[in-house]
């Protein structure tokens, strides 16, 4: 890795395709130990637009952003086809990867990621944004802790209404591109994915529905899974492109005690909210009311999103651990094939999540 002066990490784009890395860049200008240099994307007019933007200089060949060497690591922040490509290239060159959800559209894909991590050596994270969030740390600290005793239900939805917007849902957009990015359940319920893997553990089967029930511009736009889990726990996974409003977002029963999450995906977050509103609350066997933990209720977010870039420098500085590992990537896109399958299909298909 080039040793950065001032000891701030350096960090370069492969690819503007992917918005979220604009949050990350916003961010990462407010930072004392990094600092974004550079930037490539294979839509010239776009890469030099946002490195205009933020400062960077523009590459107009990946080769030459990759032999810096005042870039330590890359956001790879392109197309979902295009991941496993660009994450070799980096990882050849030497430089850590912090790649942009979902990991790839293929196991093949993900097994060739994990392959070069481990053969050049070098420090890899996905850019999961619910494993930054304050709320999701806590629920997941009550689970490991026992707090609601054996599970029996977990319901997460994760929704978005971009497939209503004709300014998302318009040809030559990469995310509904079946080539480029395979669904919207793919793209977005892949969140959802990493959150129950995260939460409960590696799942054994799925059951699923995805399909287009009110749009036809992409592949999909609505999908229920429904995975099994080690201690046969069920996790119903619901995730909407077409989406307007919401206020639950999470919903988990035990036998000693039931929590709800508010608020806490996009359309949930993103009208209004009552006076007195609470983001997280439990009800624990024999008391007399919910406890209701001090979490804003009033969280946009776009505050989720741009979480993500500090614990990824602390990673890259030896501070902390990756938000989720090459493997911890695997496991979500064989969740999220499983459900297709099982869709396509119509019956339980069972998940090895062996990589």
């Amino acid at each position: 890795m080039a040793t950065s002066r001032m000891n701030k990490i350096r960090l370069g784009v492969i690819s503007f395709a992917h918005a979220h890395v604009n949050a990350y860049l916003d961010t990462i200008r407010n930072f004392d130990d990094a600092e974004a240099v550079a930037g490539w994307d294979a839509d010239q007019e776009r890469g030099r637009t946002q490195c205009q933007k933020y400062g960077l200089d523009f590459e107009a060949d990946l080769d030459h952003l990759l032999q810096r060497s005042d870039i330590d690591a890359v956001f790879v922040t392109s197309p979902t086809n295009q991941h496993a490509a660009h994450v070799q290239a980096a990882a050849q060159a030497g430089k850590h990867v912090l790649l942009q959800k979902p990991m790839a559209l293929t196991l093949d894909d993900c097994d060739a990621i994990i392959e070069a991590v481990r053969r050049y050596g070098i420090k890899f994270s996905l850019c999961y944004q619910m494993r930054a969030d304050p709320v999701n740390q806590k629920i997941k600290a009550l689970l490991d802790e026992g707090a609601l005793g054996n599970i029996a239900i977990v319901r997460r939805r994760h929704a978005i209404g971009l497939l209503l917007n004709p300014d998302f849902a318009r040809p030559g957009n990469w995310h509904i591109d079946p080539v480029q990015n395979m669904g919207m359940f793919m793209d977005d319920a892949s969140h959802a994915a990493d959150w129950f893997y995260w939460m409960l553990g590696r799942p054994t089967s799925v059951i699923a529905e995805i399909d287009n029930v009110l749009t036809n511009t992409a592949p999909d736009d609505n999908g229920v899974a429904v995975y099994r889990f080690g201690k046969r726990e069920m996790g119903i996974l619901l995730n909407s492109s077409t989406m307007l409003a919401a206020t639950s977002t999470t919903e988990i029963y035990g036998d000693k005690g039931t929590l709800i999450q508010d608020y806490g995906d996009l359309v949930s977050s993103s009208l209004p909210r009552p006076p007195g509103a609470t983001a997280l609350k439990i009800y624990r066997a024999g008391a007399a009311d919910w406890e209701r933990f001090d979490f804003p209720a009033d969280v946009p977010h776009g505050n989720r999103i741009r979480a993500v870039p500090r614990p990824l420098i602390d990673y890259l500085r030896g501070q902390g651990a990756p938000m989720a590992t090459a493997e911890d990537g695997r496991v979500c896109i064989e969740m999220v094939l499983g459900a297709y399958q099982a869709a396509r299909e119509g019956r339980r298909i069972p998940l090895s999540s062996s990589s």
